[in-house]
């Protein structure tokens, strides 16, 4: 009987009951339309970011005449003039700042994260995770201001301690980044506490069982384990204190050459008038630095994830 039924029911175009017939068809449409939401992201990241990275570079090869100061065509004028003389000093030494500060973030905040990762107590670890979050997002000219009240000439520590007399200032290049360690130390404890998190209890156990000691355990588990998100952290760092300004123009000025200083002289007219167009090919280096940045950072945290998960 149900053979004799089913070619009917096919002749009579019916369905079958469980629909399977009917799902393939809606779902590509679904699925071909499921990137429509992503429109409005799409057009605050072309006009917030695709707009003036245009007029970034259409500046940066754009070359005046020193006469008039109008346009005279494209060129590599300002992009060759900014690897150059004092710009290539201050991105030498932005590239060095940043590098240095953020290997000494990298250690200090692994410490300071195992310190409270291991801790029994709960309310430590809330706090120190709260606060390193607050304080990642402190800079600016209040940081500036709190660190030349406490380790400026007249500051309380400078005094109290008499740090002075040894030689210590803080408008220099260790100053500076003895203040950018302030806020890349938290944002390194916020960078690497989920991946401390993520060491199986059972690896370290298997280690122990193996007669393993806690250093050996490191060496060979833990550390190659947290290596990416390590490698990752420190590009992290290093992306924050290359791009860093407002600290370093109120509390140093120009006494430390900086990349972000140059371009703000440079816009300013401060040293010489006319190179903004100089100021932007400045700008597009830093996007470049930036770029190789994230191609390391982006591999480094999907390996990360693809261990901890």
């Amino acid at each position: 009987m149900t053979l004799l039924d089913s070619p009917a029911r096919a002749s009579s175009g019916h369905a079958p009951a469980d629909g399977a017939g009917a799902g393939p068809r809606r779902g590509p449409r679904r699925r071909s339309l499921a990137w429509l939401s992503a429109v409005p992201l799409l057009l605050v990241v072309a006009v917030a970011f695709g707009l003036p990275a245009l007029a970034m570079a259409d500046g940066a090869f754009t070359v005046t005449d020193p006469a008039t100061g109008a346009a005279d065509g494209y060129g590599l004028g300002n992009v060759t003039r900014s690897v150059d003389g004092a710009y290539r000093t201050a991105l030498i030494g932005s590239v060095k700042l940043s590098a240095l500060t953020a290997a000494a973030g990298t250690l200090f905040g692994l410490l300071l994260a195992q310190a409270v990762v291991t801790s029994r107590g709960r309310a430590l670890r809330e706090a120190v995770l709260t606060a390193s979050g607050v304080l990642a997002n402190f800079g600016g000219v209040p940081l500036a201001f709190a660190f030349v009240a406490t380790l400026g000439n007249a500051g309380v520590l400078t005094t109290g301690l008499g740090l002075d007399r040894h030689g210590w200032s803080l408008y220099g290049f260790w100053g500076l980044a003895l203040t950018y360690l302030y806020f890349l130390v938290p944002l390194m404890v916020l960078t690497v506490a989920p991946a401390l998190d993520g060491l199986r209890v059972q690896w370290r156990e298997a280690a122990r069982d193996c007669g393993a000691s806690t250093w050996q355990y490191w060496r060979h588990v833990g550390l190659p384990v947290l290596l990416p998100t390590l490698l990752g952290g420190f590009v992290l760092l290093f992306g924050s204190a290359f791009a860093a300004y407002a600290t370093a123009a109120a509390m140093v000025g120009s006494s430390v050459p900086l990349v972000t200083l140059q371009i703000a002289d440079a816009l300013s007219g401060n040293v010489l008038v006319g190179q903004e167009n100089v100021a932007l090919a400045l700008s597009l280096d830093m996007v470049l630095v930036a770029a190789l940045v994230m191609a390391v950072h982006l591999p480094l945290q999907r390996r990360s994830t693809r261990w901890l998960g």
